[in-house]
């Protein structure tokens, strides 16, 4: 019984419409699944992914009106994007470059880190990013619709990275409760970081783990939820099992529609979850189509009006 990979990450915007504009247009990612939030529906929950839709290529935002992040330990730090080469890392920091400081970008210069080309950039509303060339490894689905060249687009997410106070505390969560193991660690200008692989490793199964003695960080614009883990669907049940016999507070299962749920805190406050690759987005709209409309599970489909009402519209995407 293993994590296979991350499943997605789930962050933080106030401004729903400008957010698909940036990561449709200016990073050429397909909006696969236009929901609300099920715990608010007053916020919409944006999915983006690759051209399929694939587990390991999602990263979310729940739109929320809130002021800037606070930035801080006990946090998600740093998202990456995987991109096929050094030839890709090197189109993206042109590309990103030209959108330059006038959309509020905020984009570093490539830099070889952890053995991978990687380039940390900020979107617009200071969500910390980074692209890394993953040698080419593992499947890619580009969108045939996207304003990036197959050659250059987004592949999934990679690494994720943590800033705790404690990070004994988390490791022992990710090696002894997760079954990841440490590979191996590298240095930054922040200090040394703790490499934690799963499933098959490689840049799309791994956690990085920061020591941070900043004070906590407080959440908001441009601030991570929370990070998933993938597992097969067969093994979901025995997942709920495992947190239940090792009494860590969970939600207990929780099944989101498009995949099954468990969350839970790391000792240093951080919110994870573990998910099924299944069903997938397609469960309630065509591959071709997705992300068209708006997408409601069934039990929130007879308040529909309702919610419609509620939500912001969406202007069309412009793109970058």
């Amino acid at each position: 019984m293993q994590l296979t990979g991350i499943h997605h990450l789930t962050a933080v915007t106030a401004r729903a419409a400008e957010n698909v504009a940036f990561y449709t247009g200016t990073l050429g990612l397909r909006l696969v699944k236009k929901t609300v939030n099920q715990d608010d529906v007053s916020a919409y929950h944006l999915f983006y992914a690759d051209g399929l839709a694939s587990p390991g290529s999602d990263i979310t935002f729940f739109d929320w009106p809130a002021p800037r992040e606070r930035r801080g330990s006990n946090s998600i730090t740093r998202t990456h994007l995987r991109v096929p080469g050094e030839s890709a890392v090197a189109w993206w920091h042109a590309r990103l470059r030209e959108a330059g400081q006038e959309a509020g970008i905020v984009l570093a210069e490539p830099a070889l880190r952890d053995g991978r080309l990687t380039l940390d950039f900020e979107d617009p509303e200071g969500q910390r990013l980074a692209l890394v060339d993953d040698g080419g490894t593992g499947p890619e689905h580009p969108w045939d619709a996207s304003p990036v060249p197959a050659a250059y687009q987004i592949r999934g997410l990679g690494p994720i990275r943590l800033s705790v106070p404690d990070p004994a505390r988390t490791a022992a969560v990710l090696t002894d409760l997760l079954g990841m193991r440490r590979e191996r660690s590298f240095e930054t200008g922040d200090g040394p970081v703790a490499v934690y692989a799963m499933g098959p490793g490689g840049p799309a199964a791994e956690i990085q783990l920061l020591a941070d003695a900043a004070a906590p960080a407080q959440q908001g614009a441009g601030a991570v939820h929370h990070v998933a883990f993938r597992i097969p669907d067969a093994e979901y049940e025995a997942w709920a099992d495992r947190l239940k016999a090792a009494r860590v507070p969970s939600s207990g299962p929780v099944d989101r529609y498009y995949f099954r749920s468990l969350y839970f805190r790391e000792p240093n406050g951080i919110l994870f979850e573990i998910a099924t690759d299944g069903p997938g987005f397609t469960a309630d709209e065509p591959l071709e189509s997705l992300g068209a409309r708006l997408a409601l599970p069934p039990f929130l489909e007879p308040r529909r009006a309702e919610i419609e009402a509620g939500l912001k519209p969406l202007r069309p995407v412009v793109a970058g």
